[in-house]
């Protein structure tokens, strides 16, 4: 037994800065659909894995559990109102967003500062979450900031001067011990 609060929690979660996602897949019958997610992290570099967590009683979790694949939108700095459209309740989530989709079918939404296309590897049930694993079988990256979730809050994260973007990634250490 806890002694503390949903409340305490989800303010004690909220301490730890994260970027913002959405999610966004096509059901069985073609149809787009996405969630907000703040969730999410890569797993592995070989093979490339990516994990998002989706609550169970979110509307659209059968169509993710039960989808082949999908993409991962990073959301850029100037992107608040779609974070917010797709963590509501509207019935088309992707009315008035600009998207194209990827060579599978997936919808990747535009101005995002990256993305990730993958194919589901696992659905895992966690709490009340399911945690969806995805092997990454494309992607691409801007420029743009990030947009973040602190404290209840949206903010855009400033982004550092990039090394060239042609310099493998094993060449630039992560962390200088």
């Amino acid at each position: 037994m806890s002694n503390f609060s949903a409340i305490d929690l989800r303010r004690a979660f909220g301490c730890f800065p994260t970027g913002v996602t959405v999610v966004t897949t096509r059901t069985g019958d073609g149809r787009r659909v996405g969630f907000t997610a703040n969730s999410f992290t890569s797993v592995s570099m070989s093979p490339p894995l990516v994990l998002v967590c989706l609550d169970q009683r979110a509307s659209v979790h059968e169509s993710f559990a039960n989808a082949p694949g999908f993409v991962v939108n990073i959301l850029a700095g100037d992107q608040k109102e779609t974070a917010v459209r797709f963590a509501s309740k509207v019935a088309d989530r992707f009315e008035g967003v600009a998207c194209d989709d990827s060579g599978a079918g997936l919808p990747i939404l535009r101005g995002n500062a990256a993305f990730f296309e993958c194919v589901l590897d696992q659905a895992i049930p966690a709490g009340d979450h399911t945690i969806l694993i995805g092997q990454v079988v494309g992607m691409d990256d801007t420029d743009a900031p990030a947009l973040g979730y602190h404290g209840g809050s949206f903010n855009q994260l400033a982004r550092p001067e990039r090394a060239d973007k042609n310099v493998a990634a094993s060449d630039q250490p992560l962390v200088k011990a």
